[in-house]
């Protein structure tokens, strides 16, 4: 079975790469990052693959939209 990450450390990933990504490019950093057949949670779900889980985030509003595509802020990974 594939490891299952939070999408709190995805969230971190993005901070510290510190510009906008498209949500392909995303897609693409979390698979070199945490492998393809990653699984991915967070607090009030699980099992969700890469896509599912941007488009989760996106949902509870995560992301920042920008020029470049999004980005997100430390402000908005809970800390629970």
């Amino acid at each position: 079975m594939s490891e299952s990450v939070h999408g709190h450390q995805v969230m971190q990933m993005m901070l510290t790469h510190g510009s906008a990504l498209t949500k392909q490019e995303l897609k693409m950093m979390m698979e070199t990052t945490f492998g393809a057949e990653t699984r991915y949670h967070t607090c009030s779900a699980e099992e969700m693959d890469a896509e599912m889980l941007i488009t989760f985030l996106e949902g509870k509003g995560k992301f920042i939209p920008s020029n470049g595509g999004i980005t997100t802020a430390a402000d908005k990974i809970c800390n629970h």
